[in-house]
């Protein structure tokens, strides 16, 4: 059984249409944290996306979906397979508007607030910093300025933050919805072809979205002017028509230039000219996955704090 997580919220609508076109489909994901799935051997749950790194690490799933900046957050040990790029969002720094850094920085204490524990303290511990931190519980920005002297948290344009009199003072990190995987399901056989199988049309429905596929016909005068337009990812297919002088041109192309490339594709001759959606683009069948890794020591079960794997308490002596 492949025990496949997917993260509950915002980034589930992204995700869950990106397996639907794997042809892995879900029925119930809207009611229940334990969806059905149309195909055999997977078994499917929904967490929150920060639980989800410290669970694969500790081998609960094999594999799913979170944002880097939880990976990074809890240290988990996990192998990333694949950035699905979806959810972008920086992790920032972030002070009332009208203050300055620099003169935060030169107070004897800072408090910082933030639901990132690791990724602030390490930050302003790199500073050389004295602080104090204050883990928040959502709605970080309302801290400042009486609650706190900086803010780090998560934004995709930084609305939220100026809606609050609040300036972005730095960038900790950039992250994005990503594909990982628990290192010992990469060891089983049977686990490592079903991850790979995945893998690969993940990859493909991915690059689909980037591009589209144009046909059309160009007589034997326009071909040569044709072919040089099309931006193909290796190089254009060119048939020649049934009892015809004029030839069939098909090439995947980036959707992107699609608005100019096709009116010069007329100017240059091509007649007929389609543009279809492509459902998936494989390039070769190279295995996409990284060599099996060294076994690595599994993390302390013991105690869990906002999905943190937390090392056991000291031992009381007498």
């Amino acid at each position: 059984m492949l025990k496949l997580v997917l993260p509950k919220g915002r980034i589930q609508t992204a995700v869950q249409a990106a397996l639907a076109e794997c042809g892995i489909k879900l029925s119930g994901a809207e009611r229940t944290y334990r969806p059905s799935v149309n195909v055999d051997g997977v078994q499917v749950k929904l967490l929150k996306s920060q639980n989800i790194p410290p669970l694969l690490a500790l081998g609960q799933h094999d594999i799913g979906f979170a944002g880097a900046d939880w990976v990074r957050e809890q240290d988990a040990d996990v192998v990333e397979l694949l950035d699905l790029e979806f959810d972008p969002v920086r992790i920032v720094a972030a002070i009332p508007e009208d203050q300055d850094w620099d003169e935060i920085r030169s107070q004897k204490r800072i408090i910082a607030v933030s639901e990132y524990r690791r990724l602030t303290t390490d930050w302003l511990t790199s500073l050389g910093a004295d602080f104090t931190f204050v883990r928040s519980y959502g709605a970080t920005e309302v801290f400042p300025p009486e609650d706190a002297d900086v803010v780090v948290d998560n934004t995709a344009t930084g609305a939220t933050l100026r809606a609050n009199r609040l300036q972005i003072v730095e960038t900790i990190m950039e992250s994005t919805t990503r594909f990982y995987a628990y290192p010992k399901a990469l060891e089983d056989p049977a686990k490592r072809e079903a991850i790979e199988n995945l893998l690969v049309l993940l990859r493909g429905v991915l690059a689909s979205r980037e591009r589209v596929l144009l046909e059309m016909n160009a007589g034997p005068e326009a071909l040569d002017a044709i072919v040089e337009l099309l931006p193909a990812m290796k190089s254009p297919t060119v048939a020649k028509l049934h009892q015809q002088d004029s030839y069939s041109v098909r090439a995947a192309v980036p959707m992107k230039q699609v608005r100019t490339l096709i009116p010069q594709l007329l100017v240059a001759g091509a007649t007929d000219l389609l543009e279809l959606p492509i459902r998936k683009i494989v390039p070769d069948s190279s295995s996409p996955l990284p060599a099996t890794p060294a076994a690595s020591a599994a993390p302390d079960a013991t105690a869990l704090d906002g999905g943190e794997v937390l090392p056991p308490p000291p031992a009381i002596t007498a």
